[in-house]
Order: structure tokens, then sequence, then C-alpha cells
């Protein structure tokens, strides 16, 4: 059995700055640090900062006033920044620079007076940020379908902007009906979709038709992980979708060759090789490591853990 690991893989530079502003911040203001939802979605990545100190809440009032509380890479509507501000909560804010570029994109579509359409899924908490900058004129589309039911009060003044961690593949889709739809459709000046979402894409498209099974490492709450299982599952082969070595079945493997192993941006290397150890185990006789796009993007860490 040989397997092939994915390049690039695992965490982008809006998790390891978000992951980092975390261990700042407790290295500076020492522990507990409060951090609103899940600082990435990663179970190993949260475990690891909770044992260090950091506590995770869904609800600001859950914080003692006075205390440092952190938002998540995904980004937060404006309503919390200034909730945090009514419960005297200092804040330092960690959403991911490409996120909060959507969010500028969405009040300047509000500034224009637009209808502001978000490819997205509506549950996912980055949408529900962006959402939240202009809730009376921003409408959630998912599928091809929704888009061409979708009804708006103007036409002609309508614009698109898209969760970063959708599938090139599946947001183009819905594109495609959107501006069939609305000719005159306003779109933001640069691509949504994260560079990071779409190298992964790439590198598991590159694979097509070379692997008999895909194994994608990250959580089951990880938007861009499940995109990644989803695409090596259209190659017509199985595709599991794992959070580490231990929930790898061997029944997997049965009449297998070769095994395409990617993981999510929020994962950690250290569940990337467990899994590829425990792939050594049940008889991988070689790994080989699949290079695409060279990852040099750094983000600039907030100014109050500098």
């Amino acid at each position: 059995m040989r397997v092939y690991l994915c390049r690039p893989r695992g965490f982008c530079a809006g998790v390891e700055r978000a992951i980092e502003v975390v261990e700042r911040a407790l290295e500076k203001f020492g522990a507990p640090i409060y951090v609103r939802h899940e600082i990435v979605h990663n179970k190993v990545v949260v475990d690891d900062l909770r044992a260090k100190g950091a506590v995770f809440v869904d609800d600001l009032t859950d914080v003692p006033a006075g205390s440092h509380v952190i938002f998540s890479a995904h980004g937060v509507a404006p309503s919390v920044f200034e909730q945090a501000a009514h419960l005297s909560l200092h804040k330092i804010d960690a959403t991911c620079p490409l996120v909060t570029k959507v969010h500028a994109e969405a009040r300047r579509f509000a500034r224009d007076d637009l209808t502001i359409l978000l490819i997205g899924h509506a549950d996912h908490v980055e949408v529900e940020g962006v959402v939240g900058e202009a809730p009376e004129r921003t409408l959630v589309v998912a599928t091809p379908q929704e888009a061409r039911e979708i009804q708006v009060p103007d036409e002609s003044r309508v614009a698109v902007l898209t969760q970063t961690t959708l599938s090139v593949s599946e947001a183009n889709a819905v594109m495609t009906v959107l501006r069939e739809r609305f000719p005159a459709l306003r779109t933001p000046r640069k691509e949504d979709i994260c560079y990071a979402t779409t190298n992964r894409q790439m590198a598991v498209k590159a694979l097509d038709g070379q692997v008999d099974l895909w194994l994608v490492i990250g959580d089951p709450t990880s938007s861009n992980s499940n995109r990644l299982r989803e695409l090596g599952a259209t190659s017509g082969v199985p595709a599991y979708l794992l959070l580490g070595a231990d929930e790898l079945d061997p029944g997997w493997l049965e009449g297998v060759e070769t095994v395409g192993v990617t993981s999510g941006a929020s994962t950690p290397e250290v569940s990337v090789r467990a899994v590829v150890d425990r792939l050594r185990e049940l008889g991988a006789a070689s790994v080989e490591e699949v290079h695409g796009v060279d990852e040099t993007i750094e983000f600039t860490l907030p100014l109050e853990v500098r």
C-alpha cells in the first residue's frame, strides 16, 4: 500500500495567527483567557489551549467583567463588539484577515444600498458574523436551486459575497446562476474564498484517479475539511473525515493499494503524522509527499498581543 501525502495541508496563516493570539494572551495576561466560540474548528487544538488556561464560551455574559476575551478566527458581528464593550471586557480580535475583508465588503455594499447575496451555509459561525454587518439586507444562498428561487427588492441593485471556506466548485455553481439571474450583480474586488481553501482543494484534485481511498484529517465541524472530503468523494472513491488516528478503521483499507491523505486548514500536523504512522502499522510500504502550491503568507498579530 502506498500513501500520497498532500501538500499544502493543515494550518493556514489565519489559523496560525489565531492560535498564536491565544498563546500570547495567556503569556501576557495570565490564565484564564476567555475565547468566544472555538478559536478554530478543531477539537485537538481547542483541548490543547484549554489545558493551557483558555476558557471557551458561547455567550459573553459568561465572561467576568474586566476579563480579556478573544474573538475567534471566524469573525463576529458588530453587535458582539458592542456587547463586549457594554460588559466591560477587553476584547482581542483574532478574526482571520481574509474574513475581515469579507466583512468590509459587506459594509461597502450596504452603504451602496445593495441587497447582499452571501453564498454559504447559514448555520456556519463565519456566515453569522458577516450577516451581522447588514442583517436587514443580507440573504444567504447555499445552493444553485436557492439561487434560482431567491427574490430581491431590486434586481438591478444586488451584490454577492462568499463564505471563505467553501468548495470552489460549490461556490461557482451558485455564482453561475446568480450571474444569469442578475446581470448587474456586483462582485468583490478580490476573490472571497480563502487561498488556503483553494490550494488544499487543488492538491486533492491533482491526485484525481491516482488513489483508491481518501483520508481527510479534520474536525467534523470544520467547513473546509468537509469540503475536502466531498471533493475526494467526487472522484468515485471512498473518502472519510477523521479527527485522528484512533478513528481510522482498518476495514477501510481492504483491497486498497493507494491512499490519499490531506488535512483541513485548522488541523495540526501532529494529527496528520499520527494517522500516517497508523497507516504504516497497517501495511503502508511507502509515504510520498506530493507538493503543490507553496504558501508563504503571514498575518500581523493584533496590537494587544504583540
